[in-house]
């Protein structure tokens, strides 16, 4: 599940990546209004973080530009400023809900898989390979049939090879998009997670392309 933090705060934005990427989320950060609003058009996330008062271009020129745009990705803006006109003005302008700051992780958690369950733009496809499947709004893995449990960072690396179902992804290709960027992390430690994947869905699920990377077999 991707998810961008468009977030000046360096230390809330630190601490909201790690929480998050914990849970299970693919976290790209953006300092200001302006680089948020590029990444929002230009990739594919599933939900965006927002502030409100950010360098360059607010937040709420930020989804403001995007409805205009056309670009409906569910949109959690962030503010501390709890007045009921700014609320009104961030829903006003395409926001999908808001919270003011000081909040609770917690509530945040929450708010944004409500998100997700309820905004059907932001419901993405069942992913399958075989007898796995992967349903990325309820965070769901069965194995024909039957329940899988999975770690997050388990969780992240079978979600971006079903999203690469048939192509060759390399290991820095996966520490990239998996591992968070700050992570202490070296291309051993995708072959470790590979092999519990391995262990937990069936030896025959990811494939090894010998010096190239892995690709997830149908």
């Amino acid at each position: 599940m991707r998810l961008l933090l468009v977030e000046d705060e360096a230390r809330l934005a630190h601490a909201l990546r790690r929480g998050l990427s914990a849970d299970g989320f693919t976290v790209e950060v953006a300092g200001d209004g302006a680089t948020g609003l590029e990444l929002a058009r230009h990739e594919d996330f599933d939900v965006v973080v927002l502030d409100v008062m950010l360098p360059r271009l607010s937040g709420y020129d930020v989804v403001r530009t995007l409805r205009a745009e056309g670009v409906w990705v569910p949109v959690l803006m962030l503010s501390a400023k709890d007045g009921e006109h700014d609320q009104a003005d961030g829903l006003d302008y395409g926001a999908d809900d808001y919270l003011t700051k000081p909040f609770s992780y917690v509530v945040l958690l929450a708010r944004l898989r409500a998100l997700l369950r309820r905004t059907p733009t932001a419901r993405p496809a069942v992913l399958e390979a075989g007898d796995v499947r992967l349903d990325p709004a309820s965070h769901q893995v069965t194995v024909a049939g039957e329940p899988v449990l999975l770690t997050p960072r388990e969780y992240g690396l079978l979600e971006y090879l079903l999203r690469h179902t048939g192509r060759v992804v390399t290991k820095t290709e996966l520490l990239d998009h998996v591992w968070d960027a700050a992570a202490d992390v070296t291309p051993n430690t995708v072959e470790v997670y590979v092999g519990y994947l391995r262990r937990k869905l069936g030896r025959q699920l990811v494939g090894t392309v010998r010096g190239a990377g892995y690709r997830l077999e149908t």
